[in-house]
């Protein structure tokens, strides 16, 4: 295993790292609402990061979306990439290829997904999708979803479609998301037999890289704050209580880190992934919720606050631990797994 970034992966997280950092601040993000940074997407897609994703691969997105994640910036990066760029680059026909990724490359097409598959959408064997997903992320600014359906075969919606009927829905992070409702509306297929698995996989990776990403802001700022802070003479920082639940917050950030980068490496090199995957997705929920717990419960007080910063870390860790599928779910999926794989080796 080698999780060093290449020269390419490096320069576009640096190039991403100060696009967010300029632009993704308190004051716009407060001003966004729950809508997208239309500048901020103009800025990232006119500096080709979108379109790198197809280049730097699913390790260099996870690097990409941990800059997102530090400063919760209001895009629909992760998922124009994980339910956009990588499938359609992966699984798309020639035709697909040739007449998606440059118009999500250069932000004219924005794509999302009815991920992961709950079995309510059927289809016919025309390619004509009925049924709801009733939070899909970003879906109000998307101009394409990808969509499973009841036996998880891949479907492409344009959103402006016929028999196609979006609602916004709020969430606990403030995604753009919406309630997507199909009655036989036209789609494309995309992939074959494996093409679900294979982008519910890539899909869990960059949003646990994401959790990453969110999970260091946290707790950079709750650190920034405790040094800061003083109490009885001296910072916060110096009391071993605070000092311990920091030092916790940053392995549970590290582990997630780790695994995320570790499943990422797996599936560019086309190995197998599916339990690495689910350890990534686990580590990202369970660990995320506790750190950005953490991050706002060591700002005392402050951290009650709906309008400071580290709340919103807060509500995205939260959301990313009900998007990834819950601990325990996870959990028992990877035992299911691994229960599996030792039945076949037998």
């Amino acid at each position: 295993m080698d999780f060093h970034p290449t020269e390419e992966q490096n320069a576009a997280a640096g190039l991403a790292a100060r696009i967010f950092r300029d632009l993704a601040t308190h004051e716009r993000l407060a001003a966004a609402g729950t809508g997208s940074d239309a500048e901020l997407w103009k800025a990232l897609t006119s500096a080709g990061l979108t379109a790198a994703v197809e280049e730097v691969g699913l390790l260099g997105l996870v690097l990409l979306l941990e800059e997102q994640g530090r400063t919760t910036a209001q895009v629909p990066y992760a998922a124009t990439c994980a339910y956009g760029i990588l499938p359609v680059a992966a699984h798309g026909s020639p035709a697909q290829r040739a007449a998606l990724l440059p118009a999500l490359g250069s932000g004219e097409a924005i794509a999302t997904g009815a991920f992961p598959d709950r079995g309510r959408i059927t289809a016919t064997p025309d390619g004509r999708l009925t049924g709801t997903a009733p939070a899909v992320p970003w879906l109000r600014d998307a101009t394409h979803v990808l969509v499973p359906d009841a036996r998880r075969a891949l479907w492409l919606v344009r959103t402006d479609a016929p028999g196609v009927t979006t609602a916004p829905v709020e969430t606990t992070a403030p995604w753009s998301a919406g309630r997507l409702t199909l009655t036989g509306a036209a789609a494309e297929g995309l992939g074959g037999e494996d093409a679900y698995e294979r982008v519910l996989a890539g899909a869990r990776t960059a949003f646990a890289g994401l959790q990453a990403g969110v999970c260091a802001g946290s707790l950079a700022r709750a650190v920034e704050y405790t040094s800061t802070r003083e109490q009885f003479g001296r910072p916060l920082s110096t009391n071993q209580g605070v000092m311990l639940r920091a030092a916790d917050a940053y392995m549970d950030t590290e582990a997630i880190r780790v695994t995320a980068y570790e499943a990422a490496w797996r599936i560019d090199e086309g190995l197998g992934a599916r339990e690495h995957v689910l350890t990534a997705a686990w580590w990202a929920s369970e660990a995320g919720k506790r750190v950005v717990h953490t991050g706002q419960h060591l700002h005392g007080g402050m951290g009650a606050d709906l309008d400071h910063p580290v709340h919103r870390h807060f509500l995205w860790g939260r959301q990313l631990d009900a998007y990834l599928g819950c601990g325990s779910a996870l959990l028992a999926e990877l035992g299911d797994t691994l229960a599996a794989t030792q039945e076949e080796s037998a």
